[in-house]
């Protein structure tokens, strides 16, 4: 591909950027077709070949470096307040006001693969922001976009870990044997150029698309990949995007694949080794891992702690804005359905249409 597609792949997402906020882009909609084509053409050729360029304005490091602090308060505000928090709105206007003119500037080679990534995990990032909110046709877009950009910033590593971050959010829309293929892709295409940690993650994310598949040996062989992995990882030597992908994280969603595959034994086993978050920094992550080992023991009949510990999800959970948090906690009132006859049920589940305004 040439200087005319990587100026075509410029126009096409800052195009995007400058109307996304307009309402038919705000859709809950999701295509599982729309990522074929971008992922295909990323896996056959995932690095452009030069990206010098000559525009307006000069870009330095000092501008790259800019946009990756905003990247990292970006990731931090989505972790503690959820997807619609008002700092995700600021992250799009950064995309659209401050990125979109240094893509149209001028730059050597190196600067310019290092504004593509950082380029491309801003839009990542507020890719998954959307789809935290349940926009869905916004979140696949700016995924694409965010994939596109890391090619052309040369970024194989950046890029395998969009595409498992598109496969995740093809997973958690119903697309199983897809999810499994992209994080496979994803895989294959890094595995000699990405740092073992973005590895790790992307087989972990595979393990949990085998798990919603019911296939338990897939699962244990891709756990046991990314458990092997993270072993090798080096925090000195590895993007600073992924340093939060650790062991206990590993297990937490570990817990999740067991808990989709009905072993409440191998669950709570994992959820032992998770070590504990601080819901003032990861809220969203505390809340959804508590609902995930709330219907874990109610898979393993125990109604009191499934519902200490799904009163406990709706106080943290209460304080960010989260359409997929609401998931979680509608699929754990679902689970105390063998129980719906008893006052402290119904009481938890007034407790979430009062205080996570979720429907009846």
């Amino acid at each position: 591909m040439g200087a005319r597609d990587l100026a075509d792949a410029v126009r096409v997402a800052t195009t995007f950027w400058s109307n996304v906020d307009r309402r038919d882009f705000l859709g809950t909609s999701f295509a599982i077709s729309a990522f074929t084509t971008p992922v295909t053409r990323w896996l056959v050729r995932p690095t452009d070949p030069g990206v010098a360029a000559r525009g307006s304005r000069r870009v330095g490091r000092r501008d790259v470096e800019e946009l990756w602090d905003a990247a990292d308060e970006a990731r931090r505000w989505d972790s503690k307040y959820g997807g619609g928090n008002w700092k995700a709105s600021s992250i799009t206007d950064c995309l659209k006001h401050r990125a979109a003119p240094l893509l149209n500037g001028s730059f050597t080679d190196q600067i310019g693969r290092e504004l593509f990534s950082v380029t491309s995990e801003l839009s990542r990032i507020t890719g998954w922001s959307a789809f935290d909110v349940g926009q869905h046709d916004a979140a696949q877009r700016h995924f694409i976009q965010a994939l596109r950009l890391a090619r052309a910033g040369g970024n194989v590593e950046l890029g395998s870990y969009v595409l498992t971050t598109m496969a995740l959010q093809a997973l958690l829309r119903g697309y199983t044997s897809e999810a499994i293929d992209m994080t496979q892709g994803a895989f294959e295409r890094a595995r000699d150029v990405a740092a073992p940690r973005v590895l790790a993650f992307t087989k972990l994310i595979e393990a949990r698309a085998h798990g919603r598949a019911g296939d338990p040996r897939a699962v244990a062989a891709a756990l046991s990949a990314s458990e092997t992995l993270l072993g090798r990882a080096r925090t000195d030597r590895e993007p600073a995007w992924i340093g939060y992908f650790d062991h206990a994280r590993m297990s937490a969603d570990a817990t999740e694949i067991y808990r989709d595959l009905h072993n409440p034994k191998a669950a709570l086993g994992w959820n032992r080794q998770a070590a504990a978050m601080s819901p003032g920094t990861f809220t969203r992550s505390v809340g959804l891992r508590m609902t995930v080992v709330a219907m874990t023991h109610l898979q393993a009949r125990d109604l009191d702690q499934g519902l200490e510990l799904g009163n406990q999800a709706v106080d943290i959970l209460a304080r960010v804005q989260s359409a997929r948090a609401l998931d979680y906690v509608r699929d754990f009132t679902t689970a105390l359905s063998p129980w719906k006859g008893e006052a402290r049920v119904a009481d938890f589940i007034h407790r979430t249409r009062t205080e996570l305004a979720m429907a009846g």
